[in-house]
């Protein structure tokens, strides 16, 4: 048992397992938001109905979230104390204003949001519930600007042998931010809408509340195709910005050793060989990689094996050849379920504006129900290829994986974490299928009949089962 590789994959569990939630909150809320819009402005219930429906699943969705991040953090003191060492300084700013901040205020309207329908304005209880989005996608930006300096170290000078920020402004100026901060969003509004419309699809299926899941799918609908394409674009943006930035990362996940040449296929499948430094098999579509890279159909791209003589005159001797197949099969996979998405939503968006809802065939419904999972795929597979196409750095040529990991904890510890955490995982996992499963099952309907004898939007059966 080696504790680098446990302390790796517990981090690769935990935040596999808690970005499982993230991207639900931020969607969902956004659509709530939309939903709650519509009732203001236009004065239909329904379109509160739907609001207080898709709000019980948030609830839901985010307390458990925030019991998986506060596990998650715990590794950082546990596992990574050397590396918590050396960025503590340069991390430290921009996880207290996301702590202090943003998840105050998502804590704090979330409550006025939920206990507040009978109690505040329409209009001021509208602005909580937007609020709390404002909330999730500000918590994102700041997450993701610490994750940015891991992929693209700007705004710090090393002292006493540790990282320490002295600008603050380029630390939250980093380009890398700026091409991932949209992308990963514009993901979790996807993540939000599709599983409205799968839910939607699925109760449409039972022909259960037909009227409510199909105006609920029409928003959502529209929704997951509009952040599934510009989810898309900022994708391309950011993989442009590999090229210069992380050139090693952009070469391995299109599985190329030697130069691309001038013009650039790009991949689309290959058989790999890490051993020998090649591949076998590989089928490419020509000038697409050099419009991917450098958006013109001209332009050589750099491959592995030059980096590594490059890398091993900057840095020291080493190999610093990420997994290729890893890196290569999460990227492509990413890709394959963003195109998904795009096909289906679009799809959607076509028979909900010809008013073709009505007349389709059984398998679409089905479709859309399993669609559900897309998102899910494609966030997971992405950050799979973002993490591992940086090895060995752990931050990006200042340090290495292998010198980041706490030097007093055994694999023996690490390992008994690892199953505890996994246990506690499972757990909460039935816990929130368990709730998901009850609360789609019960439909808006039976919410109404809750809230007329409790006077509590989401029922009290529901948020003891939450606290």
């Amino acid at each position: 048992m080696d504790t680098v590789l446990l302390a790796r994959i517990q981090f690769a569990a935990t935040t596999i397992f808690h970005f499982f939630f993230v991207p639900v909150s931020i969607g969902l809320v956004l659509l709530i938001a939309m939903m709650e819009t519509m009732y203001v402005v236009k004065g239909k219930e329904e379109y509160k109905r739907m609001a207080k429906f898709w709000g019980k699943l948030f609830l839901i969705n985010f307390a458990v979230g925030v019991v998986t991040g506060i596990l998650q953090e715990f590794q950082f003191g546990m596992n990574w104390s050397d590396y918590s060492r050396f960025v503590g300084d340069v991390f430290g700013a921009p996880l207290a204003v996301e702590a202090l901040f943003a998840f105050f205020l998502e804590s704090t309207f979330i409550g006025l949001w939920i206990f507040g329908w009978d109690r505040l304005s329409p209009k001021v209880h509208l602005l909580s519930i937007w609020l709390v989005a404002l909330g999730t996608t500000i918590s994102a930006f700041w997450i993701l600007a610490a994750n940015s300096f891991m992929q693209r170290p700007v705004g710090f000078a090393i002292n006493n042998g540790r990282a320490e920020m002295n600008d603050f402004f380029t630390l939250i100026g980093n380009g890398q931010l700026w091409v991932e901060f949209p992308h990963t969003v514009l993901g979790a509004f996807a993540t939000g809408a599709f599983l409205i419309t799968g839910v939607s699809a699925y109760k449409l299926l039972k022909k259960q509340d037909v009227d409510f899941f199909k105006k609920s799918f029409k928003i959502a609908v529209i929704v997951a195709l509009v952040s599934s394409f510009l989810t898309a674009i900022f994708g391309h943006q950011q993989a442009q910005y590999l090229v210069k930035t992380q050139p090693m990362k952009m070469a391995a996940s299109e599985g190329l050793w030697g130069k691309s040449g001038d013009p650039a296929g790009w991949t689309v499948v290959a058989a790999i060989d890490p051993t020998t430094k090649e591949n076998t098999y590989e089928i490419k579509i020509p000038y697409l990689l050099s419009f991917l890279s450098y958006s013109k159909f001209s332009g050589e791209v750099k491959g592995m094996n030059e980096l590594q003589a490059q890398y091993e005159k900057t840095y020291g001797p080493g190999n610093y050849i990420p997994p290729v197949r890893t890196t290569f099969w999460s990227f492509r996979i990413m890709i394959a379920a963003g195109c998904l998405m795009i096909v289906l939503s679009a799809y959607g968006v076509y028979l909900a504006a010809r008013k073709r809802l009505d007349r389709l065939n059984k398998w679409y419904w089905r479709t859309m129900l399993f669609s559900i999972s897309l998102p899910f795929i494609a966030n997971t597979s992405g950050w799979v290829m973002t993490e591992f196409g940086r090895q060995p750095w752990t931050v990006f040529g200042l340090m290495q994986t292998k010198d980041s990991v706490s030097p007093s904890v055994t694999p023996g510890q690490v390992l008994f974490s690892l199953i505890a955490f996994c246990l506690i995982y499972a757990a909460l996992a039935a816990v929130l299928v368990y709730l998901f499963v009850r609360a789609i099952k019960k439909g808006p309907n039976a919410e109404e009949q809750t809230d007329a004898h409790t006077h509590d939007p989401f029922g009290k059966e529901e948020y003891h089962a939450v606290s």
